[in-house]
């Protein structure tokens, strides 16, 4: 800039109607070049000049990965963000209209920084970082709803072993009221100790075991019914005939 001024045949001139230049096309800026910025001694320029600058615009590619996005600002704002002759300290870079669409990652960097993650890493391991949470977020929202209802999952399952067998007692008790366990009394009775044998040997957690032993005491309280006593003889089964 001093050299420019030193060259007399050269004159720099006000822009005239600067305000209205900068609001039919926005990408210009309305700056003032004080007087005597370029040379103090010869008071160069006499006085304050009226400039008008363009605004320089980061482009990027709408499918630029986020994280070289957040690199690239990062930079822009170690480069520009410093105080100059036509910007005050933190200016730029700044998220100003374009004609261009402001990317989402840039808006966001504008509002909270640079991402956690690559503000107390190394951008390599920050990126590998981020592609695992992207791949893990999918699998977390599948599993919190298993994990959060296998408590309950569980819980029916080993009911359901011992109402299982619950069941195969109530059919030979229902056989037993419908006269079928005095015809088959002996195989009901097999029936019953293989019940009760089975019931003997199923393995359950602590928490489910009183269920266990109230079915063994359920079975025990069907037995007599089965009791050889109930089952009629070979003289009595051929008398009723």
């Amino acid at each position: 800039m001093r050299d420019f001024f030193a060259v007399k045949d050269i004159k720099l001139t006000n822009i005239r109607r600067a305000d209205a230049f900068v609001a039919l096309y926005p990408f210009l800026n309305k700056v003032v070049l004080p007087a005597g910025l370029a040379d103090m001694i010869h008071n160069q320029p006499p006085t304050d000049v009226v400039l008008l600058a363009p605004k320089a615009s980061l482009v990027v590619r709408s499918d630029l990965h986020p994280a070289i996005q957040y690199l690239l600002l990062d930079a822009a704002t170690q480069i520009h963000s410093e105080a100059g002759v036509f910007r005050s300290a933190g200016q730029f870079p700044a998220p100003e209209s374009t004609g261009l669409p402001l990317s989402t990652h840039a808006r966001q960097f504008y509002k909270t920084g640079a991402p956690f993650l690559q503000r107390h890493l190394p951008f390599w391991l920050a990126v590998f970082v981020q592609q695992l949470l992207v791949l893990l977020i999918p699998v977390l929202g599948f599993l919190y709803p298993v994990l959060r209802f296998s408590p309950t999952i569980y819980g029916w399952v080993q009911r359901h072993r011992i109402y299982r067998l619950y069941t195969e007692l109530k059919t030979l008790e229902d056989g037993l009221a419908s006269g079928i366990g005095h015809q088959h009394g002996e195989n009901f009775v097999e029936q019953l100790d293989g019940l009760e044998d089975r019931a003997c040997r199923l393995s359950l957690p602590m928490s489910y075991r009183p269920l266990l032993y109230e079915l063994r005491m359920h079975i025990s309280i069907v037995r007599p019914k089965f009791s050889k006593s109930a089952i009629p003889s070979e003289e009595q089964r051929v008398g009723f005939r």
